[in-house]
C-alpha cells in the first residue's frame, strides 16, 4: 500500500512546479506541531540551498569568483533571517 502523500506548489515569477512527498515524512521532519507542510519544505529547501552555495564557495577547486561569494553571503544572511541562527551555528560547519 502506497503511503499518503501531499502535493505542494512552488511558485516563481514566471513558472510553477509541484512537489509530491509522503505526508508521514513531513510529520517526522516537522519541528513544531503548528508548522505547516509548506514551512517544513521551505526550511528544508533553505538548508539545501545554503549547503549547495557553501560547498561551491568553500569546497571547490580554486577560488570562487566574486559573484558566487556574494551569492553565498546573501543566502547565508537570508538563512539566518529565517532561522534566527547562522548556518554555522545550526550545522556545526563554519569557515
Amino acid at each position: 500500500m502506497a503511503p499518503d502523500t501531499v502535493t505542494l506548489t512552488i511558485e516563481g515569477d514566471d513558472a510553477t512546479d509541484e512537489l509530491t512527498v509522503p505526508s508521514d515524512l513531513l510529520d517526522i521532519l516537522r519541528e513544531q506541531p503548528d508548522e505547516s507542510d509548506p514551512q517544513v519544505v521551505g526550511d528544508i529547501a533553505m538548508f539545501g540551498l545554503a549547503q549547495r552555495i557553501h560547498a561551491a564557495v568553500h569546497h571547490s577547486e580554486g577560488e570562487p569568483d566574486e559573484e558566487i561569494a556574494e551569492l553565498e553571503s546573501a543566502t547565508l544572511d537570508l538563512f539566518e533571517e529565517r532561522f534566527g541562527s547562522s548556518f554555522g551555528e545550526l550545522t556545526g560547519h563554519d569557515h
